[in-house]
């Protein structure tokens, strides 16, 4: 601030000197040329002075002494003035000149710093000023190079002024296209996995049909006993081929946006409904299964039929994994302003490194036990897909004593 203060004070100071100094220099040359004058009008003046001393004495006579030492005055200070401050009248042009191409985009200019005035401290500022916009866009440029390039993990130095939202600009917008093709990337894996996990598991029950049906067709069994019994395997496993094409379509449909039709759902109604359409199951399983229900009744916004599906498949993997506890309980309850629903089995203890990976598509805890009890791997994965499409989640714990998978939603507004 001091500096800025004296460098402003030195070129008006400067200016007041040329000022001074023109003034001077014309009182000076004014009271010699009077001298002169008083010389060429004396009566002794020698004959080479005549020609002058007429000039002189017809100025005197015709103008005035007074109006000619003014009119002389005026011109011999303004000559003098222009001549003392022309090399900072340049310096100022070629300041302006300068400003003017960097308003055009030209950010090349280099200014000489001549002295320490306020001239001076402008031309300094304006070469930081460039020295840093160079910087800065050759940043952003090298930047802009490396994303046609491939390159999203650089980020710009965050920089002073409007630079700075530009910068930060630049590198949100890096941060985004890098999450979309890392998105897109993880879509297209999901996309060959899925791919590679239904034909892996078509092939198997396809190998068994076309192996029984082959046994058929070349005549090789002993009786119509066995033939009946070739045939009731591949029956089964075109209805476990069935079944597993409908569960995929499904997880697909899931997972594609499909429109919710939401409404007002009581869940304590709802579950003792579901309940009661798989009794059959559940008694051919030697199976019990209790709702546990709050009161008043917990209301949530939801799609009822998409619903019902993905608590028919936790409540599948409860039959099929939790036999032999012989009992199946389902609570429904409210955490604050969360409503609770957990399904509850007390089969064998879901081991630890399992946990994290229950809910991905075609993953099973033990493959041959999923094979005695039809599963397809895509039950879990269905109802997680469902649940998080009305704005829930669900989550799964695993002890000797019992297994609970529990799921939770937002309250309806009439709750």
């Amino acid at each position: 601030m001091q500096l800025e203060i004296k460098r402003r004070l030195s070129l008006r100071l400067t200016f007041l000197l040329f000022a001074v100094g023109s003034l001077l220099s014309t009182v000076t040359i004014l009271y010699v040329c009077r001298k002169i004058a008083q010389f060429l009008l004396k009566p002794s003046s020698s004959v080479i002075t005549l020609p002058f001393r007429a000039i002189v004495e017809w100025m005197v006579n015709q103008i005035g002494s007074v109006p000619i030492q003014l009119l002389v005055g005026v011109l011999l200070y303004t000559g003098i003035y222009l001549w003392l401050t022309q090399g900072t009248q340049r310096y100022w042009e070629q300041i302006r000149t300068a400003v003017t191409a960097v308003g055009s985009g030209e950010l090349d200019v280099a200014l000489p710093v001549r002295g320490r005035g306020e001239l001076a401290g402008m031309a300094e500022q304006l070469n930081k000023m460039t020295a840093e916009l160079n910087t800065s866009m050759g940043q952003i440029n090298s930047w802009l190079e490396g994303i046609a390039e491939g390159r999203l993990d650089s980020q710009i130095v965050a920089q002073n002024g409007e630079l700075a939202k530009v910068a930060e600009s630049i590198n949100q917008m890096s941060l985004r296209l890098k999450q979309s093709i890392e998105e897109e990337r993880l879509a297209e894996r999901s996309k060959n996995d899925l791919i590679t996990g239904v034909s892996h598991d078509l092939r198997t029950p396809l190998t068994s049909i076309l192996g029984f049906l082959k046994a058929i067709e070349e005549d090789q069994y002993k009786d119509e006993v066995e033939l009946r019994y070739y045939v009731n395997i591949a029956y089964e496993k075109a209805r476990d081929l069935q079944k597993m094409i409908d569960d995929l379509f499904e997880y697909t449909r899931v997972n594609h946006g499909l429109p919710l039709h939401a409404s007002n759902l009581d869940l304590n109604a709802f579950l003792h409904q579901l309940v009661e359409e798989f009794v059959p199951q559940l008694q051919q399983r030697g199976l019990q299964c209790q709702v546990t229900a709050a009161e008043p009744p917990v209301l949530i916004e939801a799609d009822g039929d998409l619903l019902a599906r993905a608590f028919e498949n936790l409540l599948v993997n409860a039959i099929q994994y939790g036999a032999s506890g012989k009992r199946i309980d389902i609570s429904v309850g409210q955490k604050g302003d969360i409503a609770v629903v957990q399904f509850i089995n007390y089969g064998e203890e879901i081991p630890p490194g399992s946990l994290p990976h229950l809910f991905e598509r075609f993953y099973r805890v033990d493959a041959s036990r999923s094979k005695q009890t039809g599963g397809t791997g895509l039950g879990l994965a269905i109802a997680k897909s469902i649940i998080e499409a009305h704005g829930g989640h669900i989550t799964v714990s695993s002890t000797r004593q019992r297994t609970v998978f529990e799921t939770c939603f937002k309250l309806g507004t009439s709750s």
